[in-house]
Protein backbone atom coordinates (compact mmCIF):
# COMPACT_ATOMS: atom_id res chain seq x y z
CA UNK A 1 0.00 0.00 0.00
CA UNK A 2 1.41 3.37 -1.02
CA UNK A 3 -0.43 5.06 2.15
CA UNK A 4 1.45 5.99 4.64
CA UNK A 5 1.20 4.13 8.01
CA UNK A 6 -1.02 5.70 11.10
CA UNK A 7 -0.65 2.75 13.35
CA UNK A 8 2.74 1.43 15.03
CA UNK A 9 3.78 -1.12 17.58
CA UNK A 10 6.56 -1.01 20.10
CA UNK A 11 7.66 -3.85 21.78
CA UNK A 12 10.08 -3.60 24.89
CA UNK A 13 12.81 -5.16 23.07
CA UNK A 14 12.73 -2.71 20.31
CA UNK A 15 11.05 -4.50 18.01
CA UNK A 16 8.91 -1.87 15.98
CA UNK A 17 6.02 -2.88 13.19
CA UNK A 18 3.71 -0.23 11.72
CA UNK A 19 0.61 -0.39 10.05
CA UNK A 20 -3.05 0.99 9.92
CA UNK A 21 -5.50 2.49 12.70
CA UNK A 22 -8.74 1.95 13.00
CA UNK A 23 -11.25 1.93 16.24
CA UNK A 24 -10.22 5.33 18.92
CA UNK A 25 -6.66 7.11 17.92
CA UNK A 26 -4.42 6.84 21.24
CA UNK A 27 -2.25 5.01 23.23
CA UNK A 28 -2.12 1.73 24.94
CA UNK A 29 0.64 -0.07 26.53
CA UNK A 30 -0.21 -3.37 27.93
CA UNK A 31 0.53 -7.28 27.38
CA UNK A 32 0.33 -8.87 23.95
CA UNK A 33 -1.29 -12.14 23.49
CA UNK A 34 -2.40 -13.94 20.98
CA UNK A 35 -5.66 -15.81 20.12
CA UNK A 36 -6.11 -18.56 17.42
CA UNK A 37 -10.41 -18.23 16.94
CA UNK A 38 -11.48 -17.97 13.79
CA UNK A 39 -15.14 -16.71 15.27
CA UNK A 40 -15.80 -15.07 18.31
CA UNK A 41 -14.13 -11.54 18.53
CA UNK A 42 -16.42 -9.70 19.82
CA UNK A 43 -17.10 -12.18 22.94
CA UNK A 44 -13.02 -11.98 23.47
CA UNK A 45 -12.65 -8.27 23.25
CA UNK A 46 -15.29 -7.97 25.48
CA UNK A 47 -14.19 -10.63 27.61
CA UNK A 48 -13.32 -9.28 31.04
CA UNK A 49 -10.30 -12.12 31.43
CA UNK A 50 -8.41 -9.85 28.45
CA UNK A 51 -7.63 -6.85 31.01
CA UNK A 52 -4.48 -5.33 30.72
CA UNK A 53 -3.89 -7.62 27.42
CA UNK A 54 -3.59 -6.52 23.87
CA UNK A 55 -5.13 -9.32 21.46
CA UNK A 56 -3.55 -10.14 18.25
CA UNK A 57 -5.78 -12.53 16.07
CA UNK A 58 -3.98 -15.44 14.13
CA UNK A 59 -7.01 -15.88 12.07
CA UNK A 60 -6.71 -12.55 9.43
CA UNK A 61 -10.17 -11.93 8.19
CA UNK A 62 -11.53 -10.31 11.83
CA UNK A 63 -14.39 -8.11 10.95
CA UNK A 64 -15.96 -9.41 8.63
CA UNK A 65 -19.20 -10.44 10.47
CA UNK A 66 -19.48 -7.20 12.46
CA UNK A 67 -21.01 -6.84 15.76
CA UNK A 68 -24.61 -6.66 17.31
CA UNK A 69 -26.15 -5.50 20.40
CA UNK A 70 -26.45 -9.05 21.75
CA UNK A 71 -23.17 -10.75 21.90
CA UNK A 72 -21.05 -8.56 24.51
CA UNK A 73 -19.91 -10.43 27.39
CA UNK A 74 -19.30 -7.41 29.46
CA UNK A 75 -20.75 -3.47 29.05
CA UNK A 76 -17.41 -2.69 26.80
CA UNK A 77 -14.67 -4.03 25.51
CA UNK A 78 -12.16 -4.53 27.99
CA UNK A 79 -8.69 -5.85 25.81
CA UNK A 80 -6.49 -2.74 26.09
CA UNK A 81 -6.03 -2.90 22.37
CA UNK A 82 -6.73 -4.94 18.83
CA UNK A 83 -3.71 -6.66 16.37
CA UNK A 84 -5.16 -7.94 13.10
CA UNK A 85 -3.28 -8.86 9.55
CA UNK A 86 -6.22 -7.46 7.54
CA UNK A 87 -7.95 -3.82 8.09
CA UNK A 88 -11.67 -4.56 9.13
CA UNK A 89 -13.74 -4.61 5.77
CA UNK A 90 -17.52 -3.75 5.61
CA UNK A 91 -19.37 -6.19 7.93
CA UNK A 92 -21.73 -8.93 6.44
CA UNK A 93 -24.25 -10.89 8.77
CA UNK A 94 -27.45 -11.14 9.60
CA UNK A 95 -26.99 -10.03 12.81
CA UNK A 96 -24.79 -6.70 12.80
CA UNK A 97 -25.83 -3.77 13.77
CA UNK A 98 -22.36 -2.03 13.12
CA UNK A 99 -18.95 -2.30 12.01
CA UNK A 100 -15.99 -3.11 14.38
CA UNK A 101 -14.00 -0.16 13.15
CA UNK A 102 -16.92 2.31 14.66
CA UNK A 103 -17.57 -0.03 17.76
CA UNK A 104 -13.69 0.65 18.41
CA UNK A 105 -14.09 4.18 18.35
CA UNK A 106 -17.46 4.54 20.23
CA UNK A 107 -15.60 2.39 22.86
CA UNK A 108 -12.19 3.98 22.89
CA UNK A 109 -10.06 1.07 21.60
CA UNK A 110 -7.32 1.06 19.13
CA UNK A 111 -6.98 -1.36 16.45
CA UNK A 112 -3.76 -1.56 14.18
CA UNK A 113 -4.55 -3.48 11.27
CA UNK A 114 -1.61 -4.53 8.44
CA UNK A 115 0.29 -6.00 10.75
CA UNK A 116 2.54 -9.42 9.95
CA UNK A 117 0.50 -11.15 12.58
CA UNK A 118 2.63 -14.59 11.52
CA UNK A 119 5.63 -12.95 12.60
CA UNK A 120 4.35 -11.37 15.86
CA UNK A 121 2.56 -14.49 16.91
CA UNK A 122 6.42 -16.63 16.49
CA UNK A 123 7.64 -14.25 18.55
CA UNK A 124 5.23 -14.17 21.42
CA UNK A 125 5.67 -17.98 21.42
CA UNK A 126 9.35 -18.35 21.38
CA UNK A 127 10.09 -14.77 23.62
CA UNK A 128 6.87 -14.96 25.87
CA UNK A 129 4.16 -12.47 26.17
CA UNK A 130 5.59 -9.38 25.77
CA UNK A 131 5.04 -5.70 26.77
CA UNK A 132 4.30 -3.28 24.50
CA UNK A 133 2.94 0.11 23.32
CA UNK A 134 0.23 0.61 20.75
CA UNK A 135 -0.57 3.90 19.24
CA UNK A 136 -2.93 4.70 16.44
CA UNK A 137 -2.19 8.39 15.63
CA UNK A 138 -4.00 9.44 11.88
CA UNK A 139 -1.69 11.73 11.19
CA UNK A 140 1.40 9.00 11.19
CA UNK A 141 3.54 10.77 13.73
CA UNK A 142 5.34 8.52 16.39
CA UNK A 143 7.48 9.19 19.51
CA UNK A 144 9.15 5.28 18.95
CA UNK A 145 11.60 5.74 21.42
CA UNK A 146 8.84 7.03 24.35
CA UNK A 147 6.80 4.41 22.98
CA UNK A 148 9.82 1.84 23.45
CA UNK A 149 10.56 3.38 26.85
CA UNK A 150 6.64 3.10 27.85
CA UNK A 151 6.36 -1.13 27.11
CA UNK A 152 10.16 -1.20 29.19
CA UNK A 153 8.39 0.52 32.11
CA UNK A 154 5.04 -1.69 32.11
CA UNK A 155 5.00 -3.91 35.25
CA UNK A 156 3.03 -6.36 33.75
CA UNK A 157 0.28 -8.82 34.83
CA UNK A 158 2.46 -10.90 38.07
CA UNK A 159 2.04 -9.58 41.14
CA UNK A 160 -1.29 -7.98 40.05
CA UNK A 161 -4.98 -7.87 41.15
CA UNK A 162 -7.46 -7.27 38.07
CA UNK A 163 -10.28 -8.81 39.47
CA UNK A 164 -11.52 -5.24 41.11
CA UNK A 165 -11.21 -3.45 38.35
CA UNK A 166 -13.72 -5.64 36.42
CA UNK A 167 -16.02 -7.36 39.12
CA UNK A 168 -19.47 -5.80 39.57
CA UNK A 169 -20.16 -2.78 42.03
CA UNK A 170 -22.93 -3.76 43.42
CA UNK A 171 -25.07 -7.46 44.06
CA UNK A 172 -27.58 -8.18 41.45
CA UNK A 173 -30.18 -11.41 40.09
CA UNK A 174 -29.35 -12.47 36.49
CA UNK A 175 -32.34 -14.48 34.97
CA UNK A 176 -31.42 -14.62 31.06
CA UNK A 177 -31.04 -17.86 29.44
CA UNK A 178 -28.92 -19.27 26.58
CA UNK A 179 -29.66 -17.66 23.18
CA UNK A 180 -31.95 -19.97 21.02
CA UNK A 181 -33.14 -19.59 17.48
CA UNK A 182 -36.37 -17.76 17.01
CA UNK A 183 -36.63 -16.40 20.29
CA UNK A 184 -33.29 -15.65 21.02
CA UNK A 185 -32.36 -14.58 24.81
CA UNK A 186 -34.90 -15.88 26.87
CA UNK A 187 -36.27 -15.02 30.48
CA UNK A 188 -36.33 -17.71 33.22
CA UNK A 189 -38.06 -17.72 37.07
CA UNK A 190 -38.55 -19.74 39.77
CA UNK A 191 -36.02 -21.87 39.21
CA UNK A 192 -34.43 -25.10 41.16
CA UNK A 193 -31.55 -24.47 42.87
CA UNK A 194 -30.11 -20.91 43.89
CA UNK A 195 -26.42 -20.27 42.68
CA UNK A 196 -24.26 -17.38 43.93
CA UNK A 197 -21.40 -16.37 42.06
CA UNK A 198 -18.21 -14.18 43.00
CA UNK A 199 -17.67 -11.92 40.07
CA UNK A 200 -14.19 -11.73 39.16
CA UNK A 201 -14.96 -10.83 35.98
CA UNK A 202 -17.62 -13.30 34.69
CA UNK A 203 -18.99 -13.59 31.47
CA UNK A 204 -22.72 -13.10 30.57
CA UNK A 205 -22.67 -16.19 28.61
CA UNK A 206 -21.55 -18.03 32.02
CA UNK A 207 -24.41 -16.53 33.63
CA UNK A 208 -26.79 -17.80 30.82
CA UNK A 209 -25.54 -21.25 30.87
CA UNK A 210 -26.36 -21.28 34.60
CA UNK A 211 -29.55 -19.85 34.55
CA UNK A 212 -30.47 -22.29 31.30
CA UNK A 213 -28.90 -25.38 34.05
CA UNK A 214 -31.77 -24.41 35.98
CA UNK A 215 -30.36 -21.56 38.30
CA UNK A 216 -31.45 -18.65 40.26
CA UNK A 217 -28.24 -16.72 39.79
CA UNK A 218 -27.56 -14.00 42.51
CA UNK A 219 -23.77 -12.15 41.64
CA UNK A 220 -21.76 -10.72 44.19
CA UNK A 221 -18.77 -8.69 43.67
CA UNK A 222 -14.85 -10.22 44.34
CA UNK A 223 -14.50 -8.74 47.76
CA UNK A 224 -18.12 -9.47 49.22
CA UNK A 225 -17.24 -11.94 52.60
CA UNK A 226 -18.46 -14.83 53.34
CA UNK A 227 -21.36 -14.37 55.84
CA UNK A 228 -22.66 -11.70 53.09
CA UNK A 229 -22.69 -14.97 50.74
CA UNK A 230 -24.16 -17.44 53.24
CA UNK A 231 -26.94 -14.99 54.12
CA UNK A 232 -28.48 -15.39 50.44
CA UNK A 233 -28.66 -18.96 51.26
CA UNK A 234 -26.88 -20.62 48.04
CA UNK A 235 -27.18 -24.39 46.68
CA UNK A 236 -23.96 -23.49 45.42
CA UNK A 237 -21.33 -21.85 45.02
CA UNK A 238 -19.66 -20.33 41.28
CA UNK A 239 -16.17 -18.84 41.15
CA UNK A 240 -15.83 -17.04 37.92
CA UNK A 241 -12.95 -16.44 35.65
CA UNK A 242 -11.59 -13.26 35.65
CA UNK A 243 -8.41 -11.23 34.64
CA UNK A 244 -4.42 -10.97 36.02
CA UNK A 245 -2.71 -12.82 38.79
CA UNK A 246 -5.16 -15.49 40.81
CA UNK A 247 -2.25 -15.51 43.83
CA UNK A 248 -2.65 -11.25 44.09
CA UNK A 249 -6.82 -11.76 43.86
CA UNK A 250 -6.21 -14.87 46.04
CA UNK A 251 -5.15 -12.86 49.15
CA UNK A 252 -8.36 -11.39 49.47
CA UNK A 253 -10.39 -14.33 47.64
CA UNK A 254 -8.86 -17.82 48.70
CA UNK A 255 -10.10 -17.59 52.67
CA UNK A 256 -13.25 -16.91 51.45
CA UNK A 257 -13.72 -19.99 48.99
CA UNK A 258 -11.99 -22.22 52.17
CA UNK A 259 -14.57 -21.11 54.34
CA UNK A 260 -17.36 -21.92 51.56
CA UNK A 261 -15.99 -25.51 51.20
CA UNK A 262 -15.91 -25.70 55.00
CA UNK A 263 -19.97 -25.98 54.77
CA UNK A 264 -19.91 -28.60 52.25
CA UNK A 265 -20.94 -26.78 49.48
CA UNK A 266 -20.77 -27.36 46.05
CA UNK A 267 -18.50 -25.22 44.30
CA UNK A 268 -17.46 -25.08 40.54
CA UNK A 269 -14.81 -22.53 39.30
CA UNK A 270 -13.94 -21.67 35.75
CA UNK A 271 -10.46 -20.40 34.58
CA UNK A 272 -9.33 -17.51 37.46
CA UNK A 273 -11.82 -19.28 39.64
CA UNK A 274 -10.40 -22.68 39.17
CA UNK A 275 -6.69 -21.72 39.78
CA UNK A 276 -8.10 -19.61 43.08
CA UNK A 277 -9.75 -23.06 43.88
CA UNK A 278 -6.58 -24.89 43.41
CA UNK A 279 -5.18 -21.64 45.96
CA UNK A 280 -7.51 -23.19 48.49
CA UNK A 281 -6.56 -26.45 48.36
CA UNK A 282 -3.48 -25.75 48.91
CA UNK A 283 -1.80 -25.65 45.30
CA UNK A 284 0.44 -22.98 43.72
CA UNK A 285 -0.45 -21.22 40.18
CA UNK A 286 2.51 -20.12 38.11
CA UNK A 287 2.55 -17.56 34.92
CA UNK A 288 2.79 -19.33 31.79
CA UNK A 289 5.16 -18.41 28.71
CA UNK A 290 2.30 -17.17 26.37
CA UNK A 291 -0.57 -18.97 27.68
CA UNK A 292 -3.64 -20.41 26.19
CA UNK A 293 -6.01 -18.35 24.05
CA UNK A 294 -8.19 -19.67 21.47
CA UNK A 295 -11.44 -22.21 20.69
CA UNK A 296 -9.20 -24.95 19.54
CA UNK A 297 -7.25 -26.50 22.46
CA UNK A 298 -7.85 -30.09 22.77
CA UNK A 299 -8.36 -31.39 26.67
CA UNK A 300 -7.99 -35.34 27.89
CA UNK A 301 -10.78 -35.97 30.91
CA UNK A 302 -8.40 -38.61 32.61
CA UNK A 303 -11.08 -39.58 34.49
CA UNK A 304 -13.14 -41.15 31.35
CA UNK A 305 -10.41 -40.84 28.44
CA UNK A 306 -12.30 -38.27 26.38
CA UNK A 307 -11.20 -35.44 24.45
CA UNK A 308 -13.11 -32.09 24.69
CA UNK A 309 -12.41 -29.62 21.83
CA UNK A 310 -12.75 -26.28 24.69
CA UNK A 311 -12.51 -22.50 24.57
CA UNK A 312 -9.83 -20.76 26.73
CA UNK A 313 -8.14 -17.73 27.92
CA UNK A 314 -5.49 -17.48 30.16
CA UNK A 315 -2.13 -16.66 30.79
CA UNK A 316 -1.82 -18.48 34.59
CA UNK A 317 -2.16 -21.89 35.15
CA UNK A 318 -2.24 -24.53 38.03
CA UNK A 319 0.96 -26.07 38.76
CA UNK A 320 0.22 -29.55 38.41
CA UNK A 321 3.03 -30.69 40.41
CA UNK A 322 1.81 -28.66 43.84
CA UNK A 323 -1.55 -30.28 43.98
CA UNK A 324 -1.83 -31.90 47.64
CA UNK A 325 -2.60 -34.88 48.73
CA UNK A 326 -7.00 -35.56 48.14
CA UNK A 327 -6.53 -32.91 45.00
CA UNK A 328 -7.08 -35.32 42.04
CA UNK A 329 -6.00 -33.29 38.87
CA UNK A 330 -9.12 -34.12 36.11
CA UNK A 331 -8.15 -32.73 32.70
CA UNK A 332 -4.88 -32.29 31.02
CA UNK A 333 -4.07 -30.09 27.60
CA UNK A 334 -2.97 -32.10 24.81
CA UNK A 335 -0.85 -28.93 23.60
CA UNK A 336 1.52 -28.87 26.59
CA UNK A 337 0.47 -30.96 29.61
CA UNK A 338 -0.55 -28.07 31.49
CA UNK A 339 -3.76 -28.74 34.11
CA UNK A 340 -6.81 -28.13 33.15
CA UNK A 341 -8.81 -29.73 35.79
CA UNK A 342 -9.12 -30.38 39.65
CA UNK A 343 -11.63 -32.37 42.05
CA UNK A 344 -11.41 -32.50 45.90
CA UNK A 345 -11.58 -36.02 47.13
CA UNK A 346 -14.74 -36.57 49.30
CA UNK A 347 -16.40 -32.84 48.26
CA UNK A 348 -19.04 -31.59 45.58
CA UNK A 349 -15.54 -29.06 44.44
CA UNK A 350 -14.56 -28.81 41.21
CA UNK A 351 -13.04 -26.63 38.91
CA UNK A 352 -12.26 -26.30 34.98
CA UNK A 353 -8.90 -24.44 33.24
CA UNK A 354 -11.19 -23.62 29.93
CA UNK A 355 -14.75 -22.34 29.13
CA UNK A 356 -17.52 -24.74 28.68
CA UNK A 357 -20.01 -22.44 28.24
CA UNK A 358 -17.96 -20.78 24.75
CA UNK A 359 -19.14 -23.81 22.84
CA UNK A 360 -16.60 -24.63 20.57
CA UNK A 361 -17.03 -28.38 20.28
CA UNK A 362 -19.63 -27.19 20.31
CA UNK A 363 -21.12 -29.34 23.16
CA UNK A 364 -18.36 -31.19 24.20
CA UNK A 365 -17.82 -29.71 27.98
CA UNK A 366 -21.64 -28.46 28.90
CA UNK A 367 -21.46 -31.35 31.31
CA UNK A 368 -19.48 -29.46 33.72
CA UNK A 369 -22.81 -27.74 34.09
CA UNK A 370 -24.99 -30.75 34.01
CA UNK A 371 -22.47 -32.00 36.56
CA UNK A 372 -22.65 -28.90 38.86
CA UNK A 373 -26.47 -28.61 39.06
CA UNK A 374 -26.06 -32.65 39.94
CA UNK A 375 -23.99 -31.62 43.13
CA UNK A 376 -26.46 -29.33 44.18
CA UNK A 377 -29.78 -31.89 43.82
CA UNK A 378 -27.78 -34.57 46.23
CA UNK A 379 -26.81 -32.08 48.52
CA UNK A 380 -30.48 -30.77 48.82
CA UNK A 381 -31.64 -34.83 49.64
Amino acid sequence: MNTPPTACLALADGTIMYGYGFGASGTSTAEICFNTSMTGYQEIITDPSYSGQIITFTFPHIGNTGVNLEDDEALDPVAEGVIVKWDPTESSNWRATENLGSWLKKRGRIGMGGVDTRRLTRAIREQGAPHATLTYNPDGVFDVKSMIQSAKNFKGLVGVDLAKNVTCLHTYQRNEGKWSWPEGYSENSDLPYNVVAIDYGIKRNILRSLVSSGCNVTVVPATTPVDEILALHPDGIFLSNGPGDPAETGKYAVPVIQELIKKDLPVFGICLGHQMLALALGAQTLKMNHGHHGANHPVKDLETGKVEITSMNHGFAVDSQSLPPGVVETHVSLFDGSNCGIRKENKPVFGVQYHPEASPGPQDSYYLFEKFIQFMEKSQV
